[in-house]
């Protein structure tokens, strides 16, 4: 079973992830985690914590001399911006009045929830874990997944959609072309007219001191038929996915395969119509994919298409109104450093939490504890699939 924990504040010393279940055998250096950490900074509308965060994974555990060893995988980053927050952030008591509490609730964010729930009278208790910065370590996590992933031929891509309404025009391209496209994004995006139209609307936002949302997409492209399953609700593979985008900060809606399309249209134009081709691989096919690759929770074999929906950020630097949490008097919201714009970030999380949701789908399908072990069992199992 593969599964993690996250642990660290926004402000605190360090990120820290455990990841267990990652088979022993897999090639494995920080460089490889690296790489999706600098695109997850990238992006326009970025704000300023970007400018002082340079992240790089340090490999703590479960891997010995480029290879994982089948142990629990540690992995940390340190926040470079603890420097100005030692005391602010400090677990010694001798610290408490560094710094004044934050009582001013900000709409759209855990803040007012949070300290009711956890009986906290500083805002800041609450806001600095409910950070988007927690999914830095996020993305590290998903890199692992996709390097296991990758070495079963499964790749997973994601991209921006839609930025302030602004929807992005797919090409017909090759997936090849495409990407590289995306690549050459500020937006990560693959239509280049939109993307100058997104610029006008974050640069108006960010004039404005507000903030704009948008849609990313994540396609995972290799996937087997029959992962997940239809027998018990938390083992759908849709659900699982569901929950995993949901759980990004900001996210508030998920789409999968033609989504709430479907819903004004009839059955005999939504439902992928099989075929069958003994020349083909799997053999078993569909010229459409409505359902976005999977069906009753399972894998269909055809490419995995998700979408998911990111709120504007809540942190306005024109603030909305608020109460203070103390003083039950009529505030405007506190304001933190933030983005104007973070959905290109979004496509690089989305993109990790469904390699991880996915990872664990194919490890509870084809488990072992060597990546030769799993390796025997897919092929047997593919194999199985061809025959059919």
């Amino acid at each position: 079973m593969l599964r993690y924990l996250t642990a660290g504040e926004s402000h605190g010393q360090e990120l820290t992830a455990i990841l267990d279940g990652l088979p022993s055998g897999l090639y494995l250096v920080p460089d490889m985690i690296n790489d999706n950490l600098a695109r997850r900074q990238g992006g326009y509308g970025r704000g300023g914590r970007m400018k002082i965060e340079t992240d790089k994974v340090s490999i703590l555990s479960g891997v010995r001399w480029g290879v994982t060893t089948g142990a629990p995988i540690t992995l940390s980053i340190k926040n470079k911006d603890w420097e100005n927050w030692k005391k602010k952030m400090s677990p010694d008591e001798a610290c408490k009045d560094a710094d004044t509490p934050v009582t001013k609730a900000r709409p759209g964010h855990a803040d007012l929830s949070g300290a009711i729930k956890y009986n906290h009278s500083d805002v800041r208790n609450i806001l600095e874990r409910s950070s988007a910065r927690e999914t830095a370590i996020r993305v590290a996590v998903g890199s692992l997944t996709k390097i296991f992933l990758k070495t079963f031929d499964i790749d997973i891509y994601g991209y921006v959609i839609e930025v302030g309404g602004i929807k992005a025009v797919k090409p017909e391209v090759s997936l090849k072309e495409l990407l590289g496209i995306v690549e050459k994004s500020e937006f990560f995006t693959f239509d280049l007219k939109a993307e100058e139209l997104m610029k006008k609307c974050v640069d108006n936002a960010r004039d404005s001191g507000d903030s704009v949302g948008g849609v990313v997409e994540v396609l995972a492209k290799g996937v087997p038929v029959g992962l997940g399953s239809h027998v018990q609700w938390d083992r759908k593979l849709d659900a699982r996915l569901a929950m995993a985008l949901t759980s990004i900060q900001a996210i508030k809606g998920v789409e999968i395969g033609a989504g709430f399309s479907a819903a004004s249209n009839l059955g005999s134009k939504v439902h992928d119509e099989i075929f069958y081709d003994a020349d083909k691989i799997g053999s078993f096919y569909r010229e459409t994919n409505n359902a976005g690759g999977i069906e009753g929770g399972i894998s269909n074999g055809e490419d995995i298409v998700v979408r998911a929906a990111m709120k504007p950020i809540p942190t306005l630097y024109k603030p909305l109104n608020s109460v203070d949490i103390i003083s039950k008097e009529p505030v405007t919201a506190v304001v933190e450093r933030s983005d104007v714009c973070a959905v290109p970030a979004a496509s690089v999380v989305a993109e990790a939490v469904v390699a991880i949701e996915i990872a664990a789908a194919f490890l509870d399908k084809f488990g072992g504890d060597s990546l030769e072990e799993i390796r025997r069992n897919y092929e047997s199992y593919m194999k199985y699939v061809q025959r059919f």
